[in-house]
């Protein structure tokens, strides 16, 4: 992954909105890292998701597009319906069959960034009813990356945090309120070229 920025890996599935939010307010500004979210949502939902959170940080946020290189200070939102990969410092989108019972699949996205940037990638697990994106979060952490949950506490629906704890032990798990800036925290430090 030399030459290319980390990468925040966020999976977000029933929480919803108001979660993501919070924590989209807590990144910080100029933040040297892209950020790739997956939101399980309804296949005929409109996509206004890139513009609720564009309201609330100051990162440029949008919908993810085939082949487009990631920037820092950007997040990207898979599409409705189409898996995102990180593939070489770029983004792709994918229409294969659903992982998990889920197309944008959490687990797919965090598999992908486990490969391509290992040490230099962040996986970030949300609320959710199922257990999307505990295999892959465990493989960013097998490829030395940094992992943290929503603590099961606050979330409403806290079984894939919990699902992710299960499978493995080590990720930390941070209130709302501490997420966005731990994530801030960590893009710093893997930018400077330090490891977790």
């Amino acid at each position: 992954m030399d030459g290319h920025v980390p990468v925040v890996a966020i999976g977000s599935s029933a929480d919803g909105i108001t979660a993501l939010r919070a924590l989209a307010r807590g990144l910080g500004p100029g933040l040297p890292a892209a950020v790739v979210l997956v939101q399980h949502r309804a296949a005929t939902s409109p996509s206004m998701l890139p513009k609720l959170l564009a309201r609330v940080t100051p990162l440029c946020v949008k919908e993810a597009e085939h082949g487009e290189p990631l920037q820092a200070g950007t997040i990207y939102v898979a599409p409705v319906g189409a898996h995102v990969v990180v593939a070489d410092g770029r983004l792709e989108l994918r229409h294969g069959a659903k992982v998990a019972h889920a197309r944008p699949s959490i687990d797919v996205l965090f598999e992908s960034v486990a490969r391509v940037c290992g040490p230099r990638a962040i996986g970030v697990l949300m609320g959710g009813a199922g257990r999307d994106g505990a295999e892959g979060l465990a493989a960013i952490r097998r490829a030395g990356g940094a992992t943290l949950v929503l603590d099961h506490a606050e979330a409403r629906f806290p079984r894939m945090p919990r699902e992710a704890l299960a499978v493995d032990s080590h990720h930390t798990a941070w209130s709302l309120a501490d997420l966005g800036p731990a994530i801030t925290h960590l893009a710093y430090r893997f930018a400077k070229g330090v490891v977790v």
